[in-house]
């Protein structure tokens, strides 16, 4: 639930609103298991919500480091499950170094990542079609969220984005923001700025995503899908400023400050034939697209106890 406002006090309220209701849940479904995924708040709140109901809960890539408030809150969501699901070894390593159990830490990957090697997306023609969008030419797809301390920056950051993208002859499609502090500023300015090579949409299915995210020359702004998901397709992603910062990331991203000419640079270097060539092959550092039989399994064979439920911290 998102309450009127979206600043940095509705957000809390928000999250308090989600707790009080989630324990509700809990209380009347009686889960066996409650899986969290990410560094939200709202998965904060899960987290606390299992915990204190001795409900056992399990956590999805587990570990990893992020820029802004949402890498604070993937560890204070640590400190509360059962079970971390990590995405890779540097995270698995990193929540030994935070004082967890080793038992309780298992490597498996993203499982996101497996509907990406599963699934059958639409061709490229057929996916524009749906969306309305008559389109031959390449174009570039664009996500830009705010950063949750930078709200008061929030404007001036998708117009140095936007000023970047305009010197570029080639359609752009926008995925408009989360809810997050400074939503309506970055709404704001892209629908005051856009023009007839600009496609604006506000929320999409998962594989019309991923589609776009496969045939697109280049992902371009601050979303976690150019680090995650990008890889898988070898596509090009323009990371810009700090919300992704310290995570770990592939060879397709380029990473770059709020700077229209510092975008501008990387996105010509991420759209040229040098460099998307240097990405034919390229591992995805989340996975192999085989994290659910993984997760399945320490679910399966994981004893729900005290040893379990009772947490020991090794430092």
């Amino acid at each position: 639930m998102s309450l009127e406002g979206h600043n940095h006090f509705t957000m809390v309220k928000s999250l308090g609103v989600f707790l009080t209701s989630f324990i509700d849940t809990i209380h009347r479904e009686k889960p066996d298991w409650v899986i969290l995924a990410g560094d939200r708040g709202e998965q904060l709140m899960g987290a606390i919500a299992a915990a204190y109901t001795y409900t056992p809960v399990a956590h999805i890539q587990a570990g990893e480091r992020s820029g802004n408030i949402d890498g604070v809150a993937r560890h204070a969501i640590g400190k509360f499950v059962h079970l971390h699901l990590a995405a890779n070894q540097d995270a698995a390593d990193r929540l030994c170094k935070l004082g967890e159990e080793p038992f309780r830490i298992h490597n498996v990957g993203a499982p996101q990542l497996d509907e990406l090697v599963a699934c059958v997306l639409p061709e490229r023609k057929a996916l524009l079609h749906e969306l309305g969008i008559h389109l031959d030419a390449p174009y570039l797809l664009v996500v830009q969220h705010p950063v949750t301390e930078e709200m008061d920056l929030a404007a001036d950051q998708v117009t140095q984005l936007i000023a970047a993208l305009q010197k570029f002859d080639m359609r752009k499609i926008w995925i408009l923001p989360n809810n997050d502090a400074g939503s309506h500023a970055v709404r704001r300015e892209l629908l005051l700025a856009r023009g007839i090579d600009t496609y604006i949409f506000d929320n999409l299915t998962r594989s019309t995503y991923l589609g776009l995210l496969k045939h697109c020359k280049a992902i371009v702004g601050n979303s976690s899908s150019g680090l995650l998901e990008a890889p898988t397709y070898e596509t090009p992603a323009v990371n810009i400023g700090r919300r992704q910062a310290d995570r770990v990331r592939g060879i397709n991203v380029i990473d770059v400050p709020f700077n229209s000419d510092a975008i501008e640079q990387a996105i010509k270097h991420a759209i040229s034939p040098e460099f998307r060539a240097k990405l034919n092959g390229m591992a995805n550092p989340y996975g192999d697209g085989r994290s659910a039989a993984r997760i399945l399994d320490v679910l399966r064979t994981t004893a729900i106890d005290d040893q379990l439920l009772i947490k020991k911290l090794t430092y």
